[in-house]
């Protein structure tokens, strides 16, 4: 089926203000307009009516942001995914349709700017399919063949001028929010704002994707159960990168679902103990776990299954000390420590205030429970459906997420909670990412042996991190 296409992305900071600025007033002022006609709504009917305007609005608003491509529809998209603790749900719901925009560039469009980049002799030892793999809302893949040798590899080519139009995006995101009255602008949501910036800044930044994917792929040349791209420097560039093409198919293609059940346990396994690792070991995490930087790739003999790592843009590398605290809530919740856990919580400036008692233990509960598919289920038994005789956990019975949120909204928790930092839902999402992974191919393992060796690293550092974030300021 053939792809929609756009001749250029609109990157002129005028073009691109303008189009915002028109969507922000134009949603503002319906917005009045809609919500002064709630006064003659009953009462009992307000809130839903509100909420229907507010879904409107934001689906109004995120139609325009599609069609800018570049750093506006990313920017959209770290919002659904990070913005849940600033954004009102309805336009939330709206952001999470940009991930569906993938409208790309045309060909003619996209083989000028790769000349211009890579130069016409190195062009010239390419032959690339038009047709492109992918299209986001910063690049597009296409697939291509070096003649002279077979080799094969995709090309990551940065849409022009992307790079540069990030700053004046982020300022024209921030008046169209105002503008259209969709969420309120504080102090935490201008924090977030800040860290979007950084992490668009690296997305873009292919000479730091290039560390970082050589960096997985030295890290993990002794695993053979993972496949990392190589760079291939000589047809990469600022704009520009190139790896070898990798083959293999989707998590969630039937083939998958066909394989023994050993052979998913073997693949389920693999990806938690690399969640570990990064969590654990190498102080880097993929913020977004998306299911598209997975491929899988098996093979005649069950030892012989790979999995794909792709996509290496969204690594967020940490200090040492940032984790800590948050290691040292999985270590808590594991060891079911109340104690413990209430300390990292502190360190990571979590609780709020004077927390009744009651709510402060509905949460250390919650806390206990969400870590169920990595616990001992012969210490802490699971419910028993989620639970075979063997004592491995059944990812693809468990709900989980569903369970967590559900207590969390019931015991209104948020209430006494401060905003999390976004380490802790980096690492949120992390595990989810993984918990989710798992989930799909339906794999029945102990999480608990996955874990366990990995608790004891840096864990006495960790600890006395905690201890001295908790210190009281004395001054001076």
């Amino acid at each position: 089926m053939a792809r929609n296409t756009v001749k250029r992305v609109k990157t002129g900071s005028f073009e691109r203000r303008f189009s915002m600025a028109r969507a922000g007033l134009l949603a503002g002022a319906r917005y009045a307009t809609l919500s002064a006609g709630t006064f003659f709504t009953p009462a009992h009917k307000r809130a839903d009516r509100r909420s229907a305007i507010l879904s409107a609005q934001a689906e109004d608003l995120v139609a325009e942001l599609g069609q800018l491509k570049g750093s506006v529809v990313k920017i959209g998209q770290m919002m659904a995914l990070f913005g849940e603790h600033f954004l009102p749900p309805e336009v939330t719901a709206a952001l999470h349709t940009l991930e569906n925009r993938t409208t790309a560039l045309e060909w003619e469009t996209i083989d000028e700017h790769l000349r211009r980049e890579l130069g016409e002799l190195k062009r010239a030892e390419l032959d690339v399919d038009p047709e492109p793999l992918g299209a986001a809302s910063l690049a597009q893949v296409h697939r291509a063949v070096r003649p002279s040798d077979g080799l094969e590899v995709v090309l990551k080519i940065q849409y022009p001028g992307v790079a540069d139009a990030i700053d004046s995006d982020m300022r024209a995101i921030v008046r169209l929010l105002k503008w259209s009255r969709l969420v309120s602008i504080t102090e935490e949501f201008n924090q977030w704002l800040a860290e979007v910036r950084e992490m668009l800044a690296r997305e873009v930044d292919y000479d730091l994707e290039a560390n970082t994917t050589e960096f997985f792929r030295n890290a993990l040349a002794d695993d053979e159960r993972f496949v990392v791209p190589e760079v291939v420097h000589e047809y990469s560039s600022n704009n520009v990168l190139c790896l070898t093409f990798e083959h293999g198919v989707g998590i969630s293609d039937p083939s998958i679902q066909q394989l023994s059940q050993a052979r998913r346990n073997f693949m389920g396994r693999a990806i938690m103990e690399l969640c570990c690792r990064e969590v654990f070991e190498w102080d880097r995490m993929q913020t977004d776990p998306n299911f598209g930087n997975y491929l899988l790739r098996p093979g005649r003999e069950a030892d012989q299954d790979r999995i794909v790592l792709l996509d290496f843009g969204a690594i967020r590398e940490f200090e040492h000390a940032t984790l800590g605290p948050g290691r040292e809530m999985i270590r808590a919740a594991w060891h079911h420590d109340r104690e413990r856990l209430l300390e990292a919580l502190r360190a990571l400036d979590f609780l709020s205030g004077n927390v009744p008692q009651k709510v402060l233990d509905n949460f250390v509960e919650l806390c206990f429970e969400a870590i169920e598919v990595l616990q001992d289920p012969d210490r802490y038994p699971p419910p028993p459906e989620v639970v075979n005789e063997r004592g491995e956990y059944l990812w693809g019975e468990s709900d989980l997420p569903n369970r967590i949120m559900a207590k969390a909204s019931r015991n209104a928790l948020s209430r006494y909670f401060d905003v999390p930092p976004r380490e802790f839902i980096f690492l949120a999402r992390k595990l989810l990412g993984a918990y989710t992974f798992l989930h799909v191919i339906e794999a029945q393992v102990r999480g608990n042996t996955i874990l366990e060796p990995f608790l004891g690293m840096n864990e006495d550092a960790d600890r006395a991190l905690v201890t001295s974030m908790n210190q009281p300021d004395t001054g001076t």
